[in-house]
């Protein structure tokens, strides 16, 4: 299926934004269910990494030796808000491998959660890089630079050997070779990854497909799917995208998104990975984007409930209050691509 994609900002009768979103969805083998006129373009992979940054913690054993819970295992896989439970969350990682706060490599930033941003505007000396929405990402890298024996000093660095690994675990499972992947920094400091958004589909399409009685990766994957479906707020938080995806899926839809407008998607039933990535890096468009795409593929449940039709036409206010537009996607179906020769 060939389709062309755009998300539109009504106001009243006037369209006064087009966000144009590329998209493809695909299996682990890259067979595509359904594609954009634009899949081929690269990005960075940004937050949508997460649950494959975590991955060498699993697969190497790790994260059982350390007995790290499910619910801690997707905060690692998070952007979340900085709530008060996803500060516990993160703590408890810290504190187990004997480390804190400020070994944390991510700096520091307000946080999205209402309540956690209002204490610490009263209370600016409450400043923690525990607030940072990758701190949990950082946790679990520390807890493997800390296993494997690697200096703790300088692990978000792209030539830290925790790093290189992630790189070639990224490589491997968006099926690309490590030399092709783009290097840059996340807004976290640690390592990003510029590669095919068809890549980034394979990758969620084998964390999708997982089987957890396979060999130690397939194992691990399959657990890190697993802790983000079942604790979604963990991932997000209260109104995030991720969480709101996964609590419609009920267990049928992992998401992951990731900054400059991407969504990373995994449909463990079908065995396909989703990507969609907003080519202005605008970020409002992607949940009514996410869910045209998941109901062309037939991904959502029967008995959705209302929060869907809330992603489906986000409704636009002005400060009073008052409903003067809203948010839609709109979607044409293109003829199918002819093959060479063809």
């Amino acid at each position: 299926m060939r389709i062309q994609l755009a998300v539109l900002a009504w106001r009243g009768p006037i369209v006064e934004s087009r966000h144009r979103v590329q998209a493809i969805a695909c299996t682990s083998d890259a067979d595509v269910a359904l594609e954009t006129d634009g899949a081929d373009l690269a990005t960075s992979f940004r937050s949508s990494a997460k649950p494959f940054q975590c991955l060498p913690l699993l697969e190497r054993g790790h994260a059982d030796r350390w007995g790290f819970t499910d619910e801690q295992v997707a905060v690692m896989c998070a952007s979340h808000t900085g709530s008060a439970h996803h500060l516990r969350l993160v703590t408890e990682i810290l504190e187990r491998i004997g480390l804190g706060a400020d070994d944390l490599a991510c700096g520091w930033h307000l946080p999205r959660d209402p309540a956690s941003r209002e204490r610490l505007e009263r209370d600016p000396a409450q400043r923690s890089r525990l607030y940072n929405n990758c701190s949990g990402k950082h946790a679990g890298m520390l807890c493997m630079a800390r296993s494997e024996g690697w200096p703790v000093r300088g692990y978000a660095t792209a030539e830290h050997p925790l790093q290189r690994l992630i790189r070639d675990t990224v490589a491997e499972l968006a099926g690309v070779p490590a030399s092709t992947l783009a290097i840059g920094v996340d807004g976290c400091g640690a390592a990003t990854f510029g590669l095919p958004i068809a890549g980034m589909a394979r990758a969620f399409a084998r964390l999708g497909a997982a089987r957890s009685g396979g060999d130690p990766r397939d194992a691990a994957l399959a657990r890190i799917r697993s802790a983000m479906i079942r604790y979604p707020v963990a991932v997000g938080g209260e109104g995030e995208l991720s969480t709101q995806l996964m609590e419609i899926g009920a267990g049928r839809i992992l998401a992951k998104g990731g900054a400059e407008g991407l969504l990373c998607v995994a449909l463990p039933q079908q065995r396909l990975g989703i990507t969609l990535k907003a080519e202005d890096g605008a970020s409002r468009g992607l949940g009514p984007a996410a869910v045209a795409v998941l109901e062309l593929l037939d991904a959502l449940p029967e008995t959705a409930p209302a929060a869907l039709d809330e992603l489906r036409r986000p409704i636009v206010r002005n400060y009073a209050g008052d409903e003067v537009g809203y948010i839609e996607a709109t979607v044409r179906h293109l003829a199918p691509a002819h093959a060479p020769g063809g």
